[in-house]
């Protein structure tokens, strides 16, 4: 199904084009977070018609080489000077990054949220997603805030005013539990996890994570390249050596020790032995609803 699209070039009239109703979901959706789209955003983020956009035929504009709803031309200045802001995170998160990968567990670090699109706000902090060894998540989430501490980057702690260019490690997953939820699974949570920018990326973590989730693809099918192939091959996750089992004891004991400590501030947060989810808020249903007819 076509929909009208407005052409606004400076000293000339108006010209009528067509969007595909994905197309124009992709724009009504992104236009949530203030992020107009160039034409190639349109063709990777072309989303499948799990939802009627909730916008008349004639909504969205074109001009300077974006597109965005009528009424939000300002959205355009926005992402410039956004993009130039989430360089400057992007160096402090890429930094970070390599400090983690001397954690031996640490099998994958990622930028996510609104820095992995580029469209970070200056006062936002730097979210990061880590994938650790089997059995390990826990005894890792310790040694990673040590050695970030080490080399004096800032974290972001709970009930921080001033989180600008602070680091919060708020995803955490064992490389045994990668696969999504499914009451979880929407247009939202496909797009988080389809827009996540891996810097490190040990033994093709990031490759592994995004087979198991390959179910994104029915809502966003040009957002990623899954290997079906590569996904599919897993190594042997753990091998029984002479420090397996003290290992596994001090992990214990790591997660009861740090379970004890946040279970009087728990909400929303996903907390078990083989995963940490730190996000209070719950943005997906609130733009679900947004989208919703």
């Amino acid at each position: 199904m076509m929909h009208s699209l407005y052409i606004i070039t400076p000293g000339k009239t108006k010209k009528r084009e067509v969007l595909e109703k994905s197309e124009i979901l992709s724009v009504c959706y992104h236009d949530l977070f203030d992020f107009p789209l160039t034409f190639a955003d349109i063709i990777k983020w072309s989303a499948s018609e799990y939802l009627s956009p909730n916008r008349d035929k004639d909504a969205v504009i074109y001009q300077n080489g974006y597109y965005f709803l009528r009424g939000r031309e300002g959205l355009v200045y926005k992402r410039t000077l956004r993009s130039r802001i989430s360089a400057k995170k992007l160096g402090i998160a890429t930094k970070a990054s390599h400090a983690l990968s001397m954690v031996p567990a640490v099998k994958m670090v990622a930028v996510t949220g609104s820095l992995a699109m580029g469209n970070a706000a200056d006062e936002s902090d730097i979210d990061l997603f880590i994938i650790t060894g089997k059995n390990l998540l826990w005894t890792t989430r310790i040694l990673s805030r040590l050695v970030l501490n080490l080399f004096g980057f800032d974290l972001r702690k709970a009930g921080d005013t001033n989180q600008k260019n602070k680091l919060c490690l708020n995803m955490w997953m064992d490389e045994a539990d990668l696969v999504w939820k499914k009451r979880d699974r929407n247009l939202y949570t496909a797009h988080e996890i389809a827009q996540i920018l891996p810097i490190i990326n040990k033994n093709e973590t990031y490759g592994k994570f995004l087979y198991k989730n390959k179910w994104i693809s029915q809502f966003w099918p040009n957002a990623v390249r899954i290997n079906e192939e590569r996904g599919a091959k897993s190594k042997k996750l753990f091998s029984f050596s002479f420090l397996a089992f003290p290992l596994l004891l001090f992990e214990k004991l790591a997660f009861w020790l740090q379970y004890q400590y946040m279970r009087s501030k728990i909400t929303r947060e996903v907390i078990t032995k083989t995963r940490a989810i730190f996000h209070p808020q719950d943005l997906g249903s609130y733009i679900m609803s947004r989208l919703s007819p």
